[in-house]
């Protein structure tokens, strides 16, 4: 990936400290001797350089040429024998969280390109050479193929690969729906043909900061990245700080489990990303835009890149510069603060709230941030107003891009009125497969929900009421062969892995309730195999179900006892979302689905 030149930091050391992360990547990664070179480069302390890079996955192990999401999503697919045919052939590979690829799982992350629907065959294809992996399924999702379907596809046809592998790059595409190109009812409307006139541009220059405004507060448009928060009152607190230096900033750090929209969004309309915004940055005195785009997302990097120049040899947007960077690999990097902190050059951790970015962000300056569905929704608010916007939804206003994977028939990406039931999102996605017994509403952050709340719409404060949350709408479906405590224990996995390790009560909180959880289920096993055969341990019985009395007298508690306590303990004293949400997937199914928990 191609670093950004120029950075308007408000001094040379804040800018030299920017470039240290694309130095690092520019360098491999951290290996002999990388961190004193980049110490020279830039001038940061060589231990302070060492310390960034060992934070960020890609930066950390660059030896790690392929990298398997081992995510529920793809686990459901057979990525556990992807993982172990790359190992078999010799590969340099892991197991990672993540990477935006649930709807065509196993996915699989070749340098810094995803790779859709990896086979063991298309492993043992590549006889041992990394460099030469390459996904079959992949042909055929190309625009024009069976997974590229609108105009707009053919925008990115002609990328050059971003990977330093030597095999061909593929710009796949997954599947998206409505299948349609109707500007009226879908708001993003992803099968539309590219528009590069910047008229939508122009017309909130006329419209002035203040109309605007009242457009952006008359639609409704709430934040689609998770917390739902106004649009519109975001902008008018940057607009009205006394500060002149201001920043917008994309959020495309997009991590979250079961999550892909994004990902789809920025190679499909890249004009309307880079529209919004303009339109932000113009409302808001703002004349510099930082994109951030997750580290693994090679093609919609390329893609982003050529509407960037595009839109700089015509002048599209006159006194906006545009400025992208490339995350490394961390998942808190999508919390607004973490992700500041990772474009000022440092460890991606979240910062104390108040003060806020919209008062201190960016180099200390006010700062606007939105995730890439939020403001690619705003040229079309600008177009047709906000009353048109608020009126596609239903008890909330706008359409949703909601992302459906697991045991659905199309996994993919439909845009539809907020607040549709999942009964209906499958319907769009083909139906089930098999029984619907679980799903999680919104990504691992979520929980679980059972069946019977299939009918509750799926928006911010239904959600919120159940004790769940819509978030960025990744929506997972689980059919009656899945195990809830396994699928839990991916969940915790992930959200343990990915902590930052900044607040005591998440660093620890996480571990906790995964040891626990991986305790139970061994303690099940246990009991289940003893009581097969008609023996069970008195350690195991006791260990599982709290009901066995020790050597000393004293009962032992059940592994899952304090879970409650620990889940408290994480909302109130974690400083970001990740630790107040980390326990969602286990104390929701432990609500809805109890009796898979009992044991003996």
């Amino acid at each position: 990936m191609t670093p950004d030149q120029h950075h308007p930091a408000p001094s040379e050391g804040d800018a030299r400290r920017a470039e240290v992360h694309e130095r690092l990547e520019q360098l491999g990664g951290i290996d002999a001797g990388v961190a004193r070179q980049v110490a020279r480069d830039t001038g940061v302390p060589e231990a302070e350089v060492y310390g960034v890079a060992s934070f960020y996955h890609l930066l950390s192990r660059p030896q790690q040429k392929v990298r398997v999401c081992t995510g529920l999503s793809c686990r459901l697919a057979g990525a556990d024998d992807v993982l172990a045919a790359a190992q078999d052939a010799g590969m340099p590979c892991e197991g990672v969280s993540c990477l935006a690829g649930c709807d065509v799982p196993p996915a699989v992350l070749r340098e810094r390109r995803v790779l859709p629907k990896l086979t063991v065959q298309d492993v043992q294809r590549a006889d041992g050479q990394w460099e030469q992996l390459e996904s079959e399924a992949a042909q055929g999702m190309t625009p024009g193929g069976a997974g590229g379907n609108s105009a707009a596809d053919a925008s990115a046809a002609d990328a050059g690969p971003t990977s330093e592998s030597t095999a061909p790059a593929v710009e796949w595409r997954g599947h998206v729906g409505p299948e349609r190109d109707d500007p009226e009812q879908l708001a993003l409307n992803l099968y539309g043909a590219p528009d590069r006139s910047g008229a939508a541009f122009r017309q909130a220059q006329q419209l002035g900061p203040e109309a605007l405004f009242e457009q952006l507060e008359t639609s409704g448009l709430q934040g689609r990245g998770g917390a739902g928060f106004p649009a519109h009152i975001k902008w008018r607190a940057v607009h009205g700080q006394p500060e002149t230096r201001r920043y917008v900033v994309l959020n495309g750090d997009e991590g979250e489990p079961g999550t892909f929209k994004d990902r789809e969004l920025l190679m499909r309309r890249p004009d309307r990303v880079l529209e919004g915004l303009a339109i932000a940055a113009a409302a808001t005195g703002a004349a510099d835009v930082y994109l951030y785009l997750r580290g693994e997302f090679g093609v919609p990097w390329d893609v982003i890149a050529r509407e960037i120049a595009d839109a700089e040899a015509s002048d599209r947007f006159p006194g906006v510069r545009f400025h992208m960077h490339a995350g490394q690999g961390a998942y808190i990097c999508g919390e607004e603060t973490a992700l500041i902190e990772a474009l000022e050059g440092k460890r991606g951790m979240p910062r104390l709230k108040p003060p806020f970015p919209v008062e201190n962000g960016l180099w200390g300056m006010p700062t606007l941030m939105h995730n890439v569905e939020t403001i690619a929704c705003v040229p079309s608010i600008v177009e047709r107003g906000g009353p048109w916007f608020a009126a596609l939804g239903r008890a909330e206003a706008g359409t949703k891009l909601y992302c459906v994977s697991g045991h659905v028939v199309r996994p993919g990406t439909y845009e539809l009125p907020l607040g549709v039931t999942l009964d209906e999102l499958v319907a769009a996605a083909g139906g089930y497969v098999g029984t619907l017994k679980a799903f999680s509403p919104g990504g691992a952050s979520s929980g679980f929900l059972p069946a019977d709340m299939r009918a509750i719409p799926l928006d911010f404060k239904t959600l919120g009421g159940v004790g769940s949350m819509l978030g960025s709408s990744g929506v997972v479906v689980l059919n009656d062969s899945v195990s809830m405590p396994w699928a839990v224990e991916q969940q915790l996995k992930f959200f343990e892995d990915e902590s930052c390790g900044q607040c005591a009560p998440c660093r620890i909180g996480t571990f906790y309730l995964h040891t626990m959880l991986k305790r139970h289920r061994s303690a099940a096993s246990d009991a289940h195999a003893g009581g097969a055969s008609g023996s069970v341990s008195a350690s195991s019985a006791g260990a599982a179900t709290g009901g066995a009395t020790g050597g000393n007298g004293k009962d032992h508690p059940k592994p899952l006892d304090k879970v409650a306590d620990a889940a408290w303990q994480m909302n109130e004293g974690s400083i970001c979302g990740l630790g107040q949400a980390a326990s969602l997937p286990l104390t929701t199914a432990l609500k809805h689905f109890g009796d898979e928990f009992a044991v003996g």
